[in-house]
């Protein structure tokens, strides 16, 4: 058995922790959500109508959804087995940095080889926060879940607005910094969104401690096979664990929203005529004023606890998505964005520690995955009906009200969970970890 580690070691720990949220968030927001949308419609809108565009867009992000749900669960019974969470953490950072950096060299006219890098460097992110969300547990004791899952989410707006401003510079301004126009901006922005991604995660794989491996009695470890055994066998169990499924089940509905919003608001909005200018401004604004907004959300925990916390936010979901329909000019996007950096990462933050408490900490990294499963397979339905309704009615605005029941049924599904009767349980299953 460890030493408990002493408290400027817990601090370390947990400023690194929430450090790789500042390292990814640079995908997120520059590609994901910012220039690569806007950088894809262009090139693509060359060769097909701009609803098309948005249709390929959304398919994309479902395949690669798919991938990492798939993925996510399995990896993660191997890690638990092995002590393996942050080394595949490490493989995913360099797969998706090194997919994120030859966005840079496709040649022009080639959108597929842009949607097939940014499919794979999607899968590589996707897959990693599955290990990355698993090691909360390991940085923060069961009082400190939801501040530190918020104060992660914080870094990540804060880390990924200051790589978007430099980029939103850059490609508004690219004689000022040496480049010959905005598209060869655009593509130094996606070398700069590697390099960052990789240099922010290295205090996680330094400063993290790998948490100890459960026993596994005379089990074989680490075989495929067996993975995907373990994880059919926690899948049944789930039916054990009502108030987890029930979470789950809340989570995979208005997560579906919040994502498709996150991934389809900038290729919709180049849609309906905002230009690049707005997408990518409005977007560096949600990352200036969501920093706050997270923390803000963390105490709310306290006082309101978290599932009403998660509702207001869920309320307020509603309302982008009516304001959604009716965008016409600028200024909505820009209302959009405002309402977003209000509700965003408080939502997910108290999502991902609500979780947190509910799942032993020694089956961290499998446990994950199933969450994984749930935001996942949440990521391919919304953007395929997304996608699928846009193509049918010749624009997207239509499929934005697809999002509608989503946030409805899930905000009162979670508003139906016994988080104490939940936490009770894991109490009677817990495993002692390295620091107890």
């Amino acid at each position: 058995m460890s030493p408990a580690p002493s408290r400027s070691d817990r601090d370390r720990a947990q400023r690194a922790w929430c450090l790789y949220d500042a390292a990814n968030s640079a995908f997120a927001t520059s590609i994901l959500a910012a220039i690569l949308p806007t950088y894809f419609a262009a090139v693509a809108s060359r060769s097909m109508p701009a609803h098309l565009a948005t249709a390929w867009w959304g398919y994309a992000n479902s395949a690669a959804m798919l991938g990492a749900a798939v993925l996510g669960p399995v990896l993660g019974a191997i890690a638990d087995r092995r002590g393996l969470r942050k080394r595949i953490l490490f493989v995913c950072v360099v797969s998706g940095s090194l997919a994120t950096a030859a966005l840079a060299i496709v040649p022009h006219g080639q959108w597929q080889v842009l949607l097939m890098l940014f499919a794979g460097g999607f899968l590589a992110f996707a897959v990693g926060n599955v290990f990355y969300d698993s090691l909360l547990g390991t940085v923060a004791s069961d009082g400190e879940l939801h501040r530190v899952s918020a104060r992660g989410f914080a870094y990540g707006y804060i880390g990924g607005g200051i790589l978007l401003a430099l980029n939103l510079a850059w490609i508004m301004m690219p004689a000022r910094f040496g480049f010959r126009d905005a598209d060869a901006a655009s593509r130094a922005s996606f070398v700069s969104v590697a390099v960052w991604w990789v240099l922010l995660s290295l205090p996680l794989l330094r400063r993290v401690p790998e948490p100890a491996v459960a026993a596994q009695g005379d089990a074989p470890r680490g075989h495929w096979y067996e993975a995907f055994g373990q994880v059919a066998n926690t899948l049944a169990g789930l039916r054990r664990q009502p108030e987890l499924l029930r979470f789950l089940i809340a989570f995979w509905l208005y997560s579906d929203g919040i994502g498709t919003i996150v991934k389809m608001a900038t290729v919709y909005g180049a849609e309906v005529g905002i230009g690049r200018n707005d997408l990518i401004g409005a977007l560096l604004l949600v990352q200036v004023l969501a920093a706050p907004a997270s923390i803000l959300f963390g105490r709310f925990a306290a006082p309101l606890g978290p599932q009403r916390s998660i509702a207001i936010g869920l309320a307020g979901y509603v309302g982008i998505t009516a304001l959604g329909f009716f965008m016409r000019s600028p200024i909505h996007f820009w209302m959009i964005a405002v309402l977003v950096a209000l509700f965003q990462g408080g939502t997910q933050a108290l999502s991902r520690s609500i979780f947190a408490s509910l799942v032993p900490p020694a089956r961290a990294g499998e446990m994950f995955g199933f969450y994984s499963i749930s935001e996942k397979f949440a990521g391919i339905v919304g953007p395929l009906m997304f996608g699928l309704v846009a193509q049918a009615t010749g624009t997207g605005r239509w499929a934005v009200l697809t999002l509608l029941p989503f946030f409805a049924v899930g905000g009162w599904l979670l508003l139906t969970v016994d988080l104490e009767r939940g936490r009770a349980r894991v109490a009677h299953t817990r495993v002692p970890d390295a620091h107890a």
